[in-house]
């Protein structure tokens, strides 16, 4: 018989004490920061959810479409601001395009975002310089203010050429300090596409790249995994595609009335005010 946990329906205790790893979101999730995702600042409860998944040994990712910096950057920032999370604990979805430009056997890559330059090189790809006539298997677009008109030429010749055209997000805004800050990805892979006529693939955030990337760092099923975000259109609709365990929280981009008006086979299992509210459930649920 499934115990019960007070303010959970007995099946969702349950599911929730299956979880085998957590994927977390960053930015309206974990923390607040500026629109080039500096400054953070740990939300309610955050610092706390962390060392609690440490100290239990349930395993989890800090999955950010966010690509201002490289993973081992972010985590960093991170233990600036109080958490205490090793290099690898991050990914970004230059994680999920290493791993999906490996299976395609690409060798160059032009990169619009600083951020992604770092863990391509690292993987052992050629980084392309955004300018002029550039030759390269892909072109992939991050989160990149310093975007320019040159930028946009090079990277049309790059498809011209015959590059494929990836993005990190396709989200118009994500969770800033006061307020939603423009999600570059999505402007700057529109304005290729338009002029180029090319397909662009995402491999941030809902994709399954993201999800499967995630899982496989961490040695575990998308279906055991839990996901915690707070935009309905990417962490919620991610673990749910992948059946994966979908929370959401009030801190970011949505509020209750959000998620709760989505259609139903599009809702979060588990709708929360914050972590701070997430880590209380799994204490309890942990509890013996």
């Amino acid at each position: 018989m499934a115990r019960r946990v007070d303010g959970l329906p007995p099946e969702l205790a349950e599911r929730l004490r299956a979880v085998r790893g957590f994927v977390l979101d960053l930015d309206g999730t974990l923390v607040l920061g500026d629109r080039r995702q500096h400054r953070l600042r740990p939300l309610p409860g955050a610092v706390e959810l962390t060392r609690w998944l440490d100290t239990v040994g349930l395993p989890y990712r800090i999955f950010t479409n966010g690509t201002a910096l490289a993973p081992r950057d972010y985590a960093r920032r991170l233990r600036a601001a109080g958490f205490t999370v090793a290099d690898d604990a991050v990914l970004t979805p230059a994680d999920s395009a290493v791993d999906l430009f490996r299976r395609r056997r690409y060798e160059r890559v032009l990169a619009l975002s600083s951020g992604l330059v770092e863990p391509l090189r690292e993987a052992g790809f050629g980084v392309v310089e955004p300018r002029g006539r550039p030759r390269a298997d892909a072109v992939l677009v991050g989160l990149h203010r310093e975007f320019t008109m040159d930028h946009l030429e090079a990277a049309c010749h790059a498809v011209w050429g015959g590059a494929a055209v990836y993005s990190s997000s396709q989200v118009a805004f994500f969770a800033a300090t006061g307020g939603r800050a423009l999600g570059t990805s999505r402007a700057i892979s529109a304005m290729i596409s338009s002029v180029t006529g090319c397909r662009v693939e995402l491999v941030g955030k809902p994709s399954r790249h993201a999800l499967g990337g995630a899982g496989r760092r961490l040695g575990v099923r998308p279906r055991d995994l839990a996901v915690v975000g707070d935009d309905p259109d990417l962490e919620v609709r991610m673990a749910l595609r992948g059946r994966a365990l979908a929370i959401a929280v009030c801190t970011g981009l949505a509020g209750p009335d959000t998620f709760a008006g989505r259609p139903e086979a599009a809702r979060p299992h588990l709708t929360l005010s914050g972590v701070d509210q997430l880590l209380a459930l799994c204490r309890r649920v942990h509890a013996d």
